[in-house]
């Protein structure tokens, strides 16, 4: 008798309302050159007219949008003022030097007819994005941090995260506050069109030992995807080990990057040598720390991808609540940071969904998609599910939540609904059976379903029971979208003895169903093992 799956009918939709800043570059010396030239040839009023009709046009869909537009012109000054001569033709050095020097005098002086051109220039170099215009799908579900002020006993506070994509497809991270009341049935709070981006903060420790090993898993002998020479690979090792040695065994992101701009400044660095510096640049971007503003509710706060390993997407985050040994509580989430060409696992760490510390994963398995953390440690181990081949799910241990090297094949893809691949839907849950996993499988014409599987909790890679036919696939109302033909949840919970299950709609939308638990559980067991 299959499992009973109650849809809620209700979607989770995008806002394409729901907009952004971003720095816009237009490419090409000359023609920046052009475009502040311009601004700079205004006469004093046309500069103060033309920022006021912008700022009355803009400030009401933006917070601070004067601190907006003199970030960004502090961006642009910085692109001229690092202008090496050699990447200039002889024609315009002398127009960039005396462009460099008009904007040293606009960035120190404080003058008022000063800073209305530094707000300007900034407003040219100023891009409106829509973070969800294309899509709003693959959700997770955790509890809130905070459960005070509910009204009814058994309503629980919840966040849900949700990749949304705009423009070009890139992915960002956002957020939806409500509660599940007693019916199971999930309310959203309503949104605000205002969005928060945070402020980046620099305060890792590198060590230089895991730092060095992970530049090798990233491949850094490879340009643009094609092998190097072995000439060109001893130049690379020999640029690397340059700046590795200068390094002390544990080093700031200040100190790396002063190196790093060092070695850019030799004029002899081949592309390729280029490529692997920005390499370690890349690497140690992909380490940050993130603050939103105290009075913003969760809805208002987005994380858009910051570091350059991450700038084609921040994608599925699988968040959990996690209890250590000594039952404090840290909230953890996977997701994959994507470039345009390669994939690098990363971790999310918060405890109150203000301030968020971001780490790659590390590690021989820390590698491809669907990584998900287990919400407690087993037998004193961190554990983490993953699909490190590309095809089969894999359960791995480790000592360090960042170090991945051991793991244990969970399952193959042997049922028709799952042949070209396997993977997780989210972090498992805790069970008086065993360690419930949920499961999407890759079947022909590329249809994706959920499935589930139970796991034993002293050694979750033992398998007391599976479902051999999907748990849910996409209905008639599910299978028109982006990606036809899919259904995926990146997270899923238990309220009053009922599984909670957001999941994604063909890379659209996103909609929930229910399922009893009991009923569910005693399915699995039932199921012989293979």
């Amino acid at each position: 008798m299959p499992v009973i799956i109650n849809r809620s009918g209700l979607r989770f939709k995008a806002e394409p309302a729901r907009i952004i800043s971003r720095f816009h570059y237009s490419a090409g010396v000359e023609r920046n050159y052009s475009i502040i030239s311009r601004v700079l040839n205004l006469s004093d009023s046309d500069i103060q007219e033309n920022l006021n009709n912008i700022l009355r046009n803009f400030s009401k869909r933006h917070r601070n949008i004067s601190k907006i537009f003199e970030k960004n012109f502090d961006q642009i000054f910085s692109i001229f003022s690092n202008l090496n001569p050699q990447v200039i033709s002889e024609i315009t050095v002398e127009k960039i030097v005396n462009l460099q020097s008009l904007l040293q005098i606009i960035n120190t002086d404080i003058e008022f007819k000063s800073r209305s051109k530094k707000l300007l220039i900034g407003a040219y170099y100023t891009m409106e994005y829509s973070i969800e215009s294309a899509a709003f799908f693959n959700p997770s579900i955790v509890e809130h941090p905070d459960q005070s002020g509910l009204e009814q006993e058994k309503e629980k506070r919840i966040i849900l995260s949700f990749r949304a994509t705009g423009e070009g497809h890139i992915s960002s991270l956002v957020f939806r506050e409500g509660y599940i009341d007693q019916g199971n049935k999930i309310i959203l709070e309503s949104v605000s069109k205002l969005l928060d981006v945070p402020e980046v903060v620099n305060r890792h420790i590198y060590i230089k030992v895991d730092f060095f090993k992970k530049l090798h898993e990233m491949n850094i002998y490879q340009f643009n995807g094609n092998k190097q020479t072995e000439n060109n690979i001893n130049l690379i090792k020999q640029t690397i080990q340059m700046i590795m040695n200068k390094l002390e065994d544990k080093f700031t992101y200040d100190r790396l990057h002063f190196l790093i701009e060092e070695a850019m400044k030799d004029p002899e660095l081949t592309d390729s040598e280029k490529t692997a510096v920005k390499t370690i640049s890349w690497l140690a971007d992909s380490h940050y720390e993130i603050e939103f503003s105290l009075d913003t509710a969760v809805s208002e706060r987005v994380i858009f991808p910051i570091s350059y390993t991450e700038r084609n997407g921040i994608e599925d985050a699988r968040f959990v609540k996690f209890t250590d040994e000594d039952g404090s509580i840290i909230y953890f989430a996977t997701y994959t940071a994507y470039d345009g060409f390669t994939i690098l696992p990363r971790l999310i760490q918060t405890k109150d969904f203000y301030n968020f510390k971001i780490r790659p994963l590390n590690g021989k398995y820390a590698r491809n998609k669907g990584m998900a953390l287990f919400p407690r440690k087993i037998n004193g181990k961190y554990v983490m599910l993953s699909r490190y081949d590309g095809t089969n799910n894999y359960v791995m241990y480790s000592d360090n939540l960042n170090l991945w090297q051991n793991a244990d094949k969970l399952e193959n893809p042997i049922h028709p609904w799952e042949i070209i691949q396997s993977g997780n839907c989210g972090s498992p849950i805790e069970t008086k059976e065993g360690w419930l996993m949920l499961t999407h499988g890759v079947g022909a014409m590329r249809r994706y379903c959920i499935g589930a599987v139970l796991l034993d909790l002293d050694n979750p890679a033992k398998i007391i029971g599976y479902l051999k036919e999907p748990l849910l696939g996409p209905n008639e109302d599910e299978r028109e979208g982006y990606v036809p033909n899919v259904v995926y949840s990146c997270g899923s919970m238990i309220h009053n003895d009922v599984l909670v299950l957001p999941y994604g709609i063909s890379d659209t939308a996103s909609t929930y169903a229910t399922i009893n638990i009991e009923e569910l559980l005693n399915a699995l067991i039932r199921s012989p093992v293979v």
